[in-house]
C-alpha cells in the first residue's frame, strides 16, 4: 500500500516550513507549559522550536503621545519582551534541539497567524497575563484556531508536564526537571536531554478524535491517526449524542433515540474501516457518546494525550469550539486540543467506499 503520507498535502509541506514548531510566550507560567509542550513536540518531530513573542503600543495610548513618549513606550514594551524571550531561553537551556527566539512588533493574534505560514504546528497556552494570550481568548477567541495555516495545540491549565516525565531516546532516559529544583526558575518543569536523538514519550494514552460527519471532521480524523501512528499509541475517534430533550423539544414528533444510536455507530464504525484503509497497522477504537458536544470533548481531554478536531464542523465538535461556547472547552479541557484547518487530502475521495461515513 502507498505510504498514506503522500496522500496528506499537509504533511507533505512539513518539511518546507521553516519554523517547524512555533510557541507564543508571555512569561507566564502557563504559557511555558506550552513552552514545555511544544519542545517536546518539537524534538520528537525533529523540527527547529521557534519560540516568540510580541508587543503592541495601545491604541488609545500611542494616539495620546507625541512622537518621543511613543518611541519611549515602544522602547520599554520592547525590553519587556527581551525579558520574557530571556525567560523562556533559560526556561529551555537544556532542549538539545534546533532553536530561535524571536521577539516581534504587532497584534499577537497576528504575529502568531503570519507565523502560521511557516509553522508545521502552532502552539499557544490557554491563558496569559493578559497580554499575548490572554487576548487570544479575549475578543479575538477564534481568530488562532479559524484562521491559522496549520494545526494549532491549545495547552491548557491543567496540563501538567509531569505527566510526561517518562520520557527516552534511543540513548537512554530523559529527566523532566521541576523549576523547585531550578532556583530562579519561574517555571513549571523543563525539558533535558542529551544528543539529537527525538524525544519519544512513553504514553499508553490514546490520541482522539472528534468527528460530526463534515469533511473538516475527516480531515482531523486523519491527522489524527498520522498522531497516532508516528507515537506509538492507539486512535480513538468519539462522536456526541445529544440528548433529545436538551436539543430537539420544540420538534412535535417522537424521537427514536435508539435507531438514532444504532445509525450513529453504523457510521462511526464505516469511518473506522475507511481509516484502517489508509492506517491498516494503527488500533482503532470508536464510541458514540452520550452527551453534547462540549462535554463530551472536555471528559476525552482527560484520558487523552492528544485532542483533535477540526475548524468547522456541522455544529458539533469544532462548531462548538468556535462558537459562543469555546470558552468553556477551552478553559477546562485537561490536555493538550488540537484543532486542525481545512485542507486537501485525496484520502478523502474513497470515504463512500466504505459505506455511510461518519467523521473518523
Amino acid at each position: 500500500m502507498t505510504d498514506p503520507r503522500t496522500h496528506d498535502s499537509h504533511e507533505a509541506d512539513s518539511t518546507m516550513k521553516p519554523r517547524g514548531v512555533v510557541v507564543g510566550v508571555d512569561g507566564s507560567e502557563q504559557s511555558l507549559r506550552a513552552a514545555h509542550w511544544a519542545a517536546a513536540e518539537a524534538h520528537r518531530r525533529m523540527l527547529p522550536l521557534t519560540v516568540v513573542t510580541a508587543y503592541s503600543i495601545p491604541a488609545f495610548a500611542a494616539s495620546s503621545m507625541d512622537g518621543g513618549y511613543a518611541l519611549m513606550d515602544d522602547s520599554a514594551l520592547r525590553q519587556g519582551s527581551e525579558k520574557v524571550i530571556e525567560q523562556a531561553a533559560e526556561f529551555l537551556r537544556d532542549y538539545p534541539g534546533e532553536i530561535h527566539y524571536e521577539v516581534e512588533s504587532g497584534d499577537p493574534s497576528g504575529v502568531l497567524l503570519d507565523y502560521s505560514h511557516e509553522a508545521v504546528v502552532l502552539v499557544v497556552g490557554s491563558r496569559g497575563r493578559g497580554g499575548f494570550l490572554g487576548r487570544l481568548l479575549g475578543s479575538v477567541s477564534s481568530a488562532l484556531p479559524a484562521h491559522a495555516k496549520c494545526p494549532t495545540v491549545l495547552v491548557p491549565l491543567k496540563f501538567s508536564a509531569k505527566e510526561s516525565n517518562a520520557v527516552t531516546t534511543s540513548t537512554g532516559a530523559i529527566p523532566i526537571v521541576s523549576a523547585s529544583q531550578r532556583p530562579g526558575t519561574a517555571a513549571p518543569e523543563s525539558v533535558i536531554a542529551e544528543g539529537a536523538h527525538p524525544i519519544r514519550p512513553k504514553d499508553a494514552r490514546p490520541v482522539t478524535a472528534g468527528v460530526d460527519g463534515s469533511d473538516f471532521g475527516r480531515v482531523a480524523a486523519l491527522v489524527a491517526a498520522r498522531e497516532a501512528s508516528e507515537r506509538g499509541t492507539s486512535l480513538r475517534i468519539v462522536c456526541a449524542l445529544p440528548p433529545v430533550g436538551a436539543t430537539l423539544v420544540w420538534i412535535p414528533t417522537n424521537i427514536d433515540n435508539d435507531s438514532a444510536l444504532k445509525e450513529l455507530r453504523e457510521k462511526l464504525e464505516a469511518g473506522k474501516r475507511w481509516l484502517h484503509s489508509h492506517y491498516p497497522e494503527l488500533q482503532i477504537d470508536a464510541e458514540v457518546i452520550d452527551g453534547t458536544a462540549v462535554d463530551v470533548l472536555v471528559q476525552e481531554t482527560r484520558g487523552a494525550q492528544l485532542t483533535v478536531i477540526g475548524t468547522r464542523g456541522r455544529g458539533g465538535f469544532a462548531g462548538m469550539l468556535l462558537g459562543s461556547t469555546s470558552q468553556g472547552v477551552l478553559h477546562h479541557a485537561e490536555g493538550p486540543l488540537m484543532v486542525v484547518p481545512d485542507h486537501e487530502d485525496t484520502r478523502l475521495g474513497n470515504r463512500s467506499e466504505f459505506g455511510p461515513v461518519l467523521g473518523g
